[in-house]
């Protein structure tokens, strides 16, 4: 009879044993640079300044800047540039660059690069203002002329900021389905071949003013349905085309770099092997249905500082040049690092922030781990001397709480010297150095190897 007990009982601690997850760093197979992961989109405003600056977030995309209130609502946007389109554009006169001068030195103050969003913010209100095609396309495109020569030229007492990334435009794709841009449209007001005409325009005129920059876009919403046809239409003008850029939202990180996938593919199918690919909106978003705000609630949890820091490890290891986080305005709800208002930090600043603690060290080398929910990048200091290792545990089931136990497999010579923890028990906590670990359903650590 007792032998009967014991032997269910031997079986349920082997299987306890063997379901420790193992998660092996070598320090010795090089995988290339820690790419922009941690990029994002706006800057600081007067309250997180020294916050946003202890980031260390590489490139700030200017979109939507006109909503973020502390940034001011005349400034970016074409329209609000280059107020009265009737205008003279050769005249300084014409443009009102006050507010955005401010915006993009803030940015730079920080350490940041500007990357530039030719074009207009969405407007979701009854009544809309600057989305409709222009007027005139190559006075449009003169005019985003202007406003670079004004940030890299000095032009109209500007400055040489060096700005590298000139974006244009913001989802024309957004409201095509079910003719949407007729009736209430949010970021384009015309037809898709309305907005493919004005790229090859705009693009074609600012490449042979400024052979030496990036011009690209147009940040599509919908990248695989729309994007051929676009990307079609660009090659048969010829225009240039340095970076495609694309926004997905979604709540599995798997998701995401799956689709990364599929928008290389795209690229490199339609004749466009060597232009980068750019994300440059993406967060948690459960459905676009909901009706208890979950995803926006959700945004600046653990859970979302895991989802954070999952994105960001698996798109490193995907066909993906930059990825941008939607978004550091504090006045929406899509901002999970800060608190609206009084700026406080949430769990999310620090998956951000740890990308940037690998970013520091600079070289990816490899990493691995086969269980599901749990995602890995490691990275290599300059002397080969120190490893960071980001660890996630991300489970989007909230009626998920079981721990999961890890242990690190190091080859010898190696040991953990430091680790800190977000967590449902705090963020950035110090924990005791070992290379056995319990982690949280969602929880994000860096792990510090020597």
């Amino acid at each position: 009879m007792l032998k009967k007990i014991l032997i269910p009982i031997l079986l349920l601690f082997c299987g306890i044993c063997e379901a420790r997850t193992v998660v092996k760093v070598d320090p010795a197979t090089v995988l290339g640079p820690v790419k922009v992961m941690n990029a994002a989109n706006n800057g600081p405003v007067y309250g997180n300044r020294e916050t946003y600056k202890a980031l260390r977030v590489p490139y700030a995309r200017t979109h939507d800047t006109v909503h973020g209130g502390g940034y001011g609502y005349q400034c970016v946007d074409i329209t609000r540039v280059f107020p009265d389109f009737d205008a003279d554009v050769d005249s300084p006169e014409s443009y009102d660059f006050v507010l955005t001068d401010k915006v993009l030195l803030d940015m730079q103050a920080a350490g940041t690069k500007p990357f530039y969003r030719l074009g207009q913010s969405i407007e979701h209100q009854v009544k809309k203002y600057g989305i409709y095609p222009p007027k005139d396309n190559e006075k449009w495109a003169r005019i985003c002329e202007h406003i670079i020569r004004h940030y890299n030229e000095g032009w109209a007492d500007g400055f040489r900021m060096g700005i590298e990334y000139w974006e244009i435009w913001n989802e024309p794709d957004l409201d095509q389905p079910d003719d949407r841009w007729k009736t209430d449209p949010r970021c384009w007001a015309g037809t898709m071949e309305q907005f493919d005409e004005l790229y090859v325009v705009t693009a074609r005129h600012l490449k042979a003013c400024f052979p030496d920059l990036k011009i690209g876009g147009p940040a599509l919403a919908n990248p695989r349905k729309y994007g051929p046809d676009f990307l079609a239409y660009v090659k048969k003008a010829g225009a240039p085309l340095d970076f495609f850029s694309w926004h997905i939202y979604h709540y599995t990180p798997d998701n995401i770099a799956k689709a990364v996938g599929k928008v290389r593919a795209m690229l490199d199918a339609a004749g466009f092997a060597g232009v980068e690919s750019i994300l440059n909106e993406w967060n948690y978003v459960k459905s676009w249905d909901e009706e208890d705000y979950y995803s926006a609630r959700m945004r600046s949890t653990v859970k979302a500082a895991a989802f954070v820091a999952g994105v960001m490890c698996l798109c490193q290891r995907a066909p993906l040049d930059m990825l941008m986080y939607y978004d550091l305005r504090t006045s929406t709800s899509y901002c999970g690092p800060f608190t609206p208002g009084c700026y406080d930090i949430r769990p999310p600043y620090w998956s951000l922030y740890y990308w940037a603690d690998l970013a520091e060290y600079g070289t990816q080398v490899e990493s691995s781990c086969d269980a599901d929910g749990i995602y890995t990048c490691a990275a290599s200091s300059g002397d080969g001397k120190k490893v960071r290792l980001l660890l996630v545990n991300y489970h989007d089931d909230d009626s998920y709480s079981t721990p999961r136990d890890v242990a690190l497999d190091l080859p010898a010579g190696w040991k953990v010297s430091a680790i800190r923890i977000t967590d449902s028990q705090g963020m950035n906590r110090d924990v005791k150095p070992s290379a056995k670990l319990t982690l949280e359903a969602n929880s994000v650590v860096c792990i510090e190897i020597v």
